[in-house]
């Protein structure tokens, strides 16, 4: 995938004051390039991981926790705009962005 202009949509960005926690959260990013073409992955904190496991002990989820697992997902030390965007863009330019996000269906877009 070659360089272009493109917006980043952060899932999290939309919740209420204090529903965020950079160090010990996940969200959706959904990146748009300037050709329409929607892409979305998972961002979670390597934190949020051990979290969601210790829950899952708790509540039976997963086999009581002895396994986790993520469509499109991108493992980060923080889940802030600053980190994912960073990621992004490394992505692009490496041109890892394809194989780590996946491109969303036309009919779901809204």
């Amino acid at each position: 995938m070659n360089e272009m202009n493109y917006s980043i949509w952060i899932e999290a960005e939309e919740w209420a004051e204090g529903e965020w926690n950079i160090f010990d959260g996940n969200t959706d990013a959904i990146v748009t390039f300037e050709d329409g073409s929607r892409w979305v992955a998972s961002f979670f904190t390597y934190q949020n991981i051990q979290t969601l496991a210790d829950k899952n002990k708790q509540t039976g989820e997963c086999l009581h926790g002895k396994y986790f697992r993520g469509s499109d997902m991108v493992l980060v030390d923080e889940c802030s705009r600053r980190r994912i965007e960073e990621v992004i863009a490394h992505f692009i330019t490496s041109g890892d962005f394809e194989m780590m996000f996946s491109r969303c269906e036309e009919d779901s877009l809204e």
